[in-house]
């Protein structure tokens, strides 16, 4: 009974205070919280540019990385852009093909709402970039 008491406490005390950290005890934000409906909704996109300015898509299939996998490393590749050289080399391995790349960028596209629904207005801001070798 008394570790009832104790897990049955800890729920309550998450739930009053906790964040998605505490999981299970605390609140999964993604689920238990809304977004203010006139407030923009962010997407995050890696892409590689060619010589000719053309963007080419790396991210899913393409580079083998799940878009919440990468998202959690925003942070990480902020200190670290030098890393998105390895989305380059990972695409370049599965597609010998493709053009070569003069650099990556992480770009957060805004997607504008109103009550809800899409403006159809968005805007590109790019995160962080990084310049490749002639020799990537």
């Amino acid at each position: 009974m008394a570790a009832v008491l104790v897990v049955l406490g800890l729920l309550l005390a998450g739930t009053v205070w906790g964040d998605d950290d505490e999981f299970p005890f605390g609140p999964f934000r993604m689920y238990s919280t809304r977004n203010d409906p006139n407030t923009p909704v962010i997407s995050t996109r890696a892409v590689g540019v060619t010589a000719a300015g053309e963007e080419v898509r790396l991210s899913g299939g393409q580079v083998g990385l799940r878009r919440a996998e990468f998202e959690g490393q925003i942070g990480r590749l902020r200190e670290h852009p030098e890393l998105l050289g390895l989305l380059a080399e990972a695409y370049l391995e599965a597609n010998p093909s493709a053009p070569d790349l003069v650099s990556v960028q992480v770009i957060h596209r805004k997607f504008g709402l109103s009550g809800g629904r899409p403006t159809g207005e968005y805007t590109d801001t790019v995160v962080v970039e990084h310049e490749l070798a002639d020799d990537e």
